[in-house]
């Protein structure tokens, strides 16, 4: 077995070399890829969670470093059909102008990276911390637009229904919501899929720290789908609330911002509920980390 820890200082110094000359060789290959990817982080509400992904990746590889040193190094030549079909992506994606294959393409290279140096065992041990990692690339905006607008129509039939039943008079065409005092339209930005994509991260998050059970973890997860999906649905009652009530400019301007982030906050809660209740009446079965 080879380690850095347990080279020469001559030998250590090489094999550290040779590490910084394939982040340079990446940083080469995809800084015009990783430059857009940050822009869109910073410009695109919907996808602002990607900062916190990789940076959540290195920590559990940071947390992990004990147990993966411990591990044998089998470095496989299988690694090198994977780094070149990465390659091809990168090519294709960059050729297309498709960004989710250039970007997809970078984190299919650090798999064939470490399976060609490290081996198939040391990927196995990583795998959690490079899934995640796809968390932080935009979903492509054909994807993006099909789950979009239903989730608008769904807000919307949601939405009515909860202020019919507040004996609000309101009449819905398609994802239009017409009251008395105001026309709602539950526009893209509203549809709810920037609080599902960043709930859904949070819930992965608070998963592997807070919950040892695989089973629970992956519950947490997908309770994340539906708990998004009806804060949003709450959100756009409190809108045709304040503005049946209020004021319809008020409804629409900063308080509809705010009431998002409460709303979110609310998601976090009721994810948090949902935890306890499955800690309370879920079997336990002791489990350990992958």
């Amino acid at each position: 077995m080879i380690r850095p820890a347990s080279l020469g200082l001559a030998s250590a110094k090489v094999w550290w070399g040779q590490a910084a000359a394939l982040v340079l060789l990446l940083g080469l290959l995809y800084h015009d890829v990783l430059i857009r990817l940050v822009l869109q982080w910073i410009n695109d509400p919907n996808f602002s969670h990607g900062f916190f992904v990789p940076l959540f990746s290195g920590y559990i590889l940071w947390e992990r470093r004990h147990r993966l040193a411990e591990l044998a190094l089998r470095p496989s030549w299988t690694g090198l059909l994977i780094i070149g079909g990465s390659l091809a992506i990168l090519v294709v994606g960059v050729l297309g102008a498709e960004l989710f294959l250039s970007r997809t393409s970078l984190i299919l290279l650090l798999a064939g990276i470490v399976i060609q140096l490290l081996g198939w065992n040391w990927l196995r041990a990583m795998a959690f911390p490079w899934a995640f990692l796809f968390l932080m690339i935009p979903i492509p905006a054909i994807l993006f637009n099909q789950i979009a607008f239903p989730l608008q129509l769904l807000a919307a039939r949601m939405a009515t229904a909860l202020l019919s039943l507040l004996g609000v008079p309101v009449l819905r065409d398609g994802n239009v919501i017409q009251l008395a005092s105001m026309s709602l339209e539950v526009v893209e930005a509203c549809s709810g899929i920037r609080s599902l994509v960043s709930l859904l991260t949070l819930a992965l998050i608070y998963g592997y720290l807070l919950e040892p059970n695989r089973t629970r973890r992956a519950l947490l997860a997908l309770a994340a789908i539906p708990i998004a999906v009806m804060a949003n649905a709450l959100r756009v009652t409190g809108t045709g609330l304040l503005g049946q009530y209020w004021d319809p400019d008020k409804a629409q301007g900063f308080f509809h911002e705010f009431e998002g982030w409460v709303i979110f906050v609310l998601s976090l809660g009721l994810l948090f509920l949902f935890h306890i209740l499955l800690q309370k009446f879920w079997p336990k079965h002791p489990e350990q980390r992958a």
